[in-house]
Parts: C-alpha cells; structure tokens; sequence
C-alpha cells in the first residue's frame, strides 16, 4: 500500500468521523426522541390495561346480571347466551363467588383467592411497615397473575376465571419446630421428619377435558411457595400448531420504608436472569420496557428489602419486563409486570414445574436457593463484593446470632475490621515516622537548592530516602488495602435488612438516617432534616485530617492546596452521609475513633529514636545495588565500549 492510498484512507475516515460529530442529535433531540418513545410506550400500555379493564368489567357486569334472576329467566339464559360467545368452553368458568383460602407456615401467610386461582395477599409475619402496619407485599388487585392464550378465536385470561380448590379449609397451617434467632428461612436448619408442607390446588375446569390447574406448596421455614402449572387438552381448543401459552404477572410495589432521597426508590426495579447467564436488571432510576428474547430463568420484583420472584425450573422460553416509576407516589414506589412465554409439547397433558419466592432480601437466605437471587443485592463490584461476601456478612452474620443491640453489634464488627487493618495501619505508621524523622535533613536539601532547582532538589531528596532505605509511598499503599473494606460498608449498611427497625441511641431506624432536628427549609443537596451521627463522622475526620497533617512529613508543606482539599473531603460526606443509613455513618465515626486509639498504642510502642538511629546507620552504609539495576548498568558500560576494528 503506497503513500497515496494510506493518505487518502486517512481522509476518508477524517470525513466520516467529522460529518459524524457535526451531525449526530443534540442531547435536547436524544431526550425529546426518548421522551416520544417512552410517550408511544406508555400509550400502548394505557390501551392495554383498558381493553383488559373493559373486558372485566364487561365480564363482572354479566356475572352481576346473573344473581337475583331466575335460573328459568329469558334474562339468565341471555346472559349464558353471552358468555359462553365470549369465552366458549370456559363460561361456566366466569360464573362463581370468590372466596379465600390461608396458607401459612412460621413467617408467612399466604391467602389464594378462587377468583383467578391466584394469591391475593402476601403478609411477612416478622416484619413491620415503617409505620407499624403489617407488612403485606400486595394485596387484592394489586397482585394479578395468570395465564393467556386464544381458545377457539376467544381472548382467555385465566384470572377472570373461578376456579375449584382442592380443600375444603380455609385455613391451612404448616407447623414446625422453633427456629433459632437468625436461622429464619434457612431451610438447611428445618428439623427432618418434623417440618412438613402443606399444598393446595386450585382447578380450572372447562369441557371436554379441557383443564388448567395451580399446586401451591408451603415449607416450614420457608419463604418459598411451590407453584406448579399443570394443563391438559388446551390444544383442542387452542389448535395443535400452538406450542406455547403466556403467563402475565403484574404487582404494584408498596412503600414499605419511609421517603428517603437514597432509599427505597433507588433500588425498586425489575431483575432477571437468562438461562445458564448472569443476572441482569432495568436501571433502578428510571421507568423502562424491555424484551427478553432468550430463555429466562427467573424474574423478580424488587424494592430496597423485599422481593416478589417467580423462577422457573425449565426456563420460559422468552418474555418481556416493565418497570414504571412512581417516585411521587406516597403510597407505592413503581409499577412491575413481567409477560413470559411458556413452551407447550404435544403430550396433551404437562406441567411446568416453578417457585415464587416472597420474602426478605437477605444475602444468605438468598443463596440457598443456588439460582443466583443473591445476585440482586448490590454488595459492590468484583474485590468490592468479595470483601462483602466473604469477610463483613460472615462476621455481621455471626454477631447477630448471640447479640440483639444492634450498636454492639457494629462496634464490634468495627473491632474486628480495624484488627484485619491494623498489620498495614501499623506500617502505614512507621513509615510516616521515618518520613517525619527524615524531615530536617529534607529541609536542608531544599534550602541548599532553593526555588530555582527543583529538580536537583528531588533528585537529592529520592537519593536520601533510598540510603536510608524509606519508600516515601510506603505510607500510601497500606492504606489502599484498606480502602476496599471502607467502600465495601459504603454497599453493607444502606442494603442490610438485619439493620432495619433496628434502634440504636437516638437512631430508631439503623437502615435510614437518623434526625435530631428538622430544618425549616431544605438545604441543596442536604436535605431538610440534621443528622446527628453524620455530624459525629464529620467532626471526627476533621480531627483525624488535622492530625494527619500535623504527623505527615515535609512533602506535604509544599503542597498547601491539597491540605485545602483535604479539609474539604469530610465536608462533601456530610453533605452525602446526611440522608445515608445511619448505621453506616454510625461505622465510620467509630472506625475514625478507634484510628485515633490505634495511633495512640503506636505511638506509644514504637520508639522513634531507635528508628532515627536505624536510618543514621543506613545511610552511612554504602548502597546496594539490586541485581536487575546492576544488569543495566553492565549493558550500558558495554554499549559505550569502542569495538576493536577487525
């Protein structure tokens, strides 16, 4: 390729990369085009749910006709009439009174509704809203789910549908052992051969062998729900060619914690997992459709410390997912619905195997499932989420087996993270001493060279510190071990339900800021309320920095506006800490109180006139050369060695 064509190549690309910059959409066109398209979205979901509201009124209306008339009236056998064009062999299905059936074991109670053949109700027994109220995850139409599929030209929607439960109770109970404190859902505790499960089955009966059936199942201990979906002879009346129907599901999320600009409303989304993948999310921050064109393993319904997850044993073979926002909201946080395509084979008769899972996101009894739903909680990215995984939750874990305040608890987890630092504090330490130490003969250097010779200067102070033998960075990298520790908190506390409700002091609620006093206006970026912890944490770092420059070596005095910046640090946290977790501000306050013990025991051990006398000894040795250094300097003799003329 000669000169002229890699010129003209280069042209080309130049022409396109500009016409591309100088032609590409505005961000004002970007948001308006998104806007359109999230408008088109919303319309078509708008239309939807009220085709599907007209035909169940449609539907109640015909029903209402129903009672009070005669069942020889002309009126009732118009109604009939009516409902079997509409829904063919499922009309006798559309006749019928609701009622409620309890299912329930120690942490849950579960009520299924003959309306639809679905749960109606969810209630945590061990929870409570943030003002006081049970904590129920939806209720009513607020949870819709169902099967959908054509039947000789009809729309089905099972859940408008009455179906036939395979009990007569309307309460059943699911008991158990005891279970000890923090073994709550962790099945792998269940006593054998005491715990059992109870199921119910609901039945959708149409002719000609024609049947769709729900089996719910319940353990003791557990949060999850068995859900089996069995049908039988839908392809006589669906056609033979049809190899899938679709199931939809739809929950309105409660709030369950009180408004908080870093609370529930940034982690509500919907999360799913592809077959045989890694777990995948909608963006918590905003409202969003998307399709999910593989197979799914599992869709789950998220907030900040609840879930609502159906997992299929065999995967759906596609869907697609919705989450709508609704930050304003005082009563609910977002909108969630899931459509997800379930395969059919020609047997005539199958079922799909699936679970829903309703309760706490709890980091192990999560994982115990081995279906990754442990992957929903924001632990941190990769080192991030292994100190979270494998060094802060076994300890947490540990701690709150045998203790119940939850301030011990932090103090203590506080003990045992600055003992796993202190080795690298401990040289953080002493190399800050040697610096310190060093400080005179640095300042010598520097007045020797002045202002004008910079770096000659350097030059002399590199060359002191490496006769004395200190690695003037051996302050800063001990204390880079420790920083994933301090982010890996930073993930813990806002997430740990263990911390919610839970009381500390003048906290009433660990997992939430707390406020000593409410601001008549609203500071930008602040917030309108003080928190007191926050106030502590940020006094405290103040403090530690003052120290830490007052201990830092001569280096730093050249710099006077990074001690500006530093000061500044611990105004920022104030501003970010104060509508945080209290619980995390609480962890940060008493890791700076117990920096400042740990740097009172060193200094109390360590004796600072033995160390100045090491680096006087040091530097009267003569310097030795490492291996790879003294290679270098043997090369370079030899490249500047005249060759001999043969």
């Amino acid at each position: 390729m000669d000169k002229n064509t890699i010129t003209g190549f280069a042209l080309i690309i130049v022409i396109l990369i500009t016409f591309s910059y100088f032609n590409k959409p505005s961000q004002r066109e970007i948001e308006t085009a998104k806007r359109q398209t999230d408008s088109i979205a919303q319309v078509e979901a708008d239309n939807a749910r009220q085709a599907d509201s007209k035909a169940r009124d449609a539907a109640a209306a015909l029903q209402g006709k129903l009672i009070g008339t005669k069942s020889d009236s002309t009126e009732k056998i118009a109604v009939n009439d009516e409902l079997k064009s509409l829904y063919g062999v499922f009309s006798d299905a559309a006749k019928g009174t609701e009622r409620f059936i309890t299912l329930e074991n120690n942490l849950m109670k579960i009520r299924v509704s003959t309306k639809g053949g679905k749960i109606y109700s969810v209630e945590l027994k061990g929870y409570k809203r943030f003002n006081g109220e049970p904590l129920v995850l939806f209720d009513g139409d607020k949870n819709r789910f169902g099967l959908n599929f054509f039947s000789q030209n009809k729309s089905i929607q099972t859940d408008q549908f009455f179906f036939v439960p395979s009990v007569t109770d309307s309460v059943i109970t699911v008991a158990g052992s005891p279970v000890s404190k923090g073994k709550e859902g962790r099945e792998k505790f269940n006593t054998e051969g005491k715990e059992a499960s109870r199921s119910i089955t609901m039945q959708l009966k149409a002719g000609d062998g024609v049947l769709v059936e729900y089996t719910y199942t319940l353990k003791y201990n557990s949060f999850m729900v068995g859900f089996d979906i069995h049908t039988a002879g839908l392809k006589k009346v669906m056609g033979a060619k049809t190899d899938y129907i679709n199931f939809a599901w739809t929950q309105e999320m409660p709030r369950q914690e009180k408004v908080s600009k870093f609370g529930e409303d940034n982690y509500a989304t919907t999360y799913y997992k592809f077959y045989q993948d890694e777990v995948n999310k909608i963006a918590p921050t905003k409202s969003e459709s998307k399709a999910l064109s593989t197979k799914v393993e599992w869709v789950s319904f998220k907030t900040l410390f609840f879930s609502s997850a159906l997992i299929a044993d065999k995967a759906f073979l596609n869907g697609q997912i919705n989450t709508k926002k609704r930050d304003k909201d005082p009563s609910f946080v977002s909108d969630m619905s899931a459509d997800l395509t379930i395969p059919l084979d020609n047997s005539g008769s199958e079922t799909f195997p699936a679970r829903f899972f309703f309760g706490p996101n709890q980091y192990n009894t999560l994982k115990q499932y081995k279906v990754s739903l442990e992957e929903e909680l924001s632990l941190g990215w990769t080192v991030i989420g292994w100190v979270n995984k494998y060094i802060i939750i076994p300890a947490f874990d540990f701690l709150r087996r045998y203790i119940g305040n939850f301030g011990l608890i932090i103090l203590l987890l506080t003990i045992y993270v600055k003992l796993i630092v202190a080795p690298f504090t401990y040289k953080s330490y002493i190399s800050q001493a040697k610096m310190r130490l060093l400080k005179p003969e640095i300042e010598e250097i520097q007045k020797k060279f002045g202002e004008e010779k910079k770096m000659e200067s350097q030059q002399a102070v590199m060359a002191l510190y490496k006769k004395a033998g200190v690695n003037p960075m051996g302050g800063c990298l001990p204390m880079l071990f420790q920083m994933p520790i301090l982010v890996a908190m930073f993930y813990f506390f806002p997430i740990s339900i263990e911390l919610r409700q839970q009381s500390f002091l003048w906290a009433h609620d660990l997992s939430s800021f707390d406020s000593i006093a409410t601001l008549p206006f609203e500071i930008p970026w602040y917030g309108s309320h003080v928190s007191l912890f926050c106030l502590l944490m940020t006094v405290t770092n103040i403090l530690y920095v003052k120290y830490n420059n007052e201990m830092s070596s001569a280096g730093t005095q050249q710099m006077p506006g990074m001690k500006t910046m530093m000061y500044m640090m611990p105004v920022m946290f104030l501003f970010i800490f104060n509508s945080y977790a209290s619980g995390l501000s609480l962890y940060y306050f008493l890791s700076l109180v117990f920096t400042f013990v740990q740097m009172f025991i060193f200094k109390k051990l360590v004796n600072e006139e033995q160390i100045h006398a090491q680096l006087k000894a040091k530097q009267k040795m003569p310097v030795t050369k490492s291996k790879f250094q003294s290679k270098l300097e043997e090369m370079s003799k030899q490249r500047n060695v005249p060759q001999k003329r043969k």
